[in-house]
């Protein structure tokens, strides 16, 4: 197997999809790579895109393309509402999820893509006892591909998000443990102190308040009624609570302010949209850390997290 540092410094051209608002292509293009196609389906979050990167060809629907260009990357943060704690819980068999075969198929070609980059919520590792992950690691070794996976959060990536996030990599001949099990820790998360603001829910999925110590919790689409769905923010040194904007949302998130804007552009998108497209997204620093270690690999630390 060639080892990525043997291609330290390349520039990766890159198919995006299940896109969303773009938080993974963002990423990358700030690490140096270009995208080649962008897929999604929501219209919404479509009209993002083309208001965004108006000079790249948009797919709907992933069951629609027949083949990818030749492109070096394939990411895919795929559909989470069947792995979520606070979704379906229907597995990765599930209507939504289960796209993630789509991604499979079009990387089925020996000769595509080099790497493969698969993102979505930490729950679905112990979902179903691991079925999913069970799923994931069978479809990726059936089709030849090493893979190595880490859960991130967005705190360590200087956002004041509690937002874990899974993301695996994989490639048919590179090492993926060299992008991203290397010694990166990131900083510890500051104790409470009885001076720092939290961020909370009332209700954090079916099982508690959510709590973060000088952060917001992990930003949600919304309600099982279409509600937007914003954090609480508490200041225990006045005792005032308050609630963050959508735009303050895509900031936590690495965008800029009014990122989402032109959603509301497409007939029959409600304003509370936004907020679904943002608690969707991927963050922003979290793909450019993967980008920049895509062109800058190191070798892998024995017991690295």
């Amino acid at each position: 197997m060639a080892t990525a540092a043997g291609r330290s410094g390349d520039r990766l051209t890159v198919a995006g999809l299940f896109a969303g608002i773009g938080g993974i292509e963002l990423g990358l293009h700030a690490a140096g790579h270009r995208t080649e196609l962008l897929c999604e389906i929501d219209e919404g979050a479509s009209r993002v895109l083309r208001a965004r990167f108006p000079e790249l060809p948009l797919v709907g629907d992933v069951r629609s393309i027949k083949s990818l260009p030749k492109v070096d990357l394939v990411a895919a943060g795929f559909p989470c509402q069947d792995l979520s704690q606070a979704g379906r819980t229907a597995g990765i068999r599930g209507r939504h999820s289960g796209l993630v075969g789509e991604v499979f198929r079009l990387v089925r070609n020996r000769r595509g893509p080099r790497w493969l980059l698969l993102e979505n919520v930490p729950f679905m590792l112990q979902l179903d006892r691991g079925k999913a992950m069970r799923f994931l690691v069978d479809s990726l070794e059936e089709l030849g591909f090493s893979w190595a996976y880490r859960i991130v959060d967005a705190r360590c990536f200087g956002l004041p998000q509690r937002r874990q996030r899974v993301l695996m990599l994989a490639s048919r001949s590179e090492d993926p443990r060299e992008i991203l099990l290397t010694s990166d820790a990131g900083e510890a998360y500051p104790p409470f102190d009885g001076k720092r603001s939290c961020g909370f829910y009332w209700t954090e999925g079916l099982r508690g308040l959510g709590w973060a110590v000088d952060a917001v919790p992990t930003l949600k689409g919304g309600s099982t009624v279409g509600i937007p769905s914003p954090p609480a923010i508490w200041n225990p040194l006045d005792g005032s609570i308050s609630t963050p904007e959508i735009r303050d949302a895509e900031r936590l998130h690495g965008f800029e302010a009014d990122w989402t804007q032109p959603a509301i552009g497409e007939q029959g998108v409600r304003k509370g949209h936004r907020w679904k497209l943002v608690g969707n997204a991927v963050s922003v620093p979290v793909a450019r850390w993967v980008g920049e270690r895509l062109t800058k690999p190191e070798r892998c630390v024995r017991g690295a997290p």
